[in-house]
């Protein structure tokens, strides 16, 4: 399965930009890892690798609402 690199950019509403796809993690996390360093100061947009099928699937993954794990204890 191929390692997908997308920029996600959340405004006005999210938007994912599939930029990159990579067979090896190393090669796409040194890729991320490049992508984030040179990225714009202040630029809001997060750049995400994920290991996925297909890019159909990817993108499925990229858009899942995630749940919050409960917090326990007193506060």
């Amino acid at each position: 399965m191929p390692y997908f690199i997308y920029r996600i950019d959340a405004r006005p509403i999210r938007m994912l930009e599939k930029l990159e796809e990579h067979e090896t993690y190393r090669d796409a996390s040194a890729r991320v890892k490049q992508l984030r360093a040179a990225q714009a100061e202040g630029s809001t947009a997060l750049i995400k690798m994920i290991h996925a099928e297909s890019e159909l699937h990817a993108e499925d993954l990229l858009n899942e609402v995630r749940m919050a794990a409960p917090v326990l204890g007193d506060d």
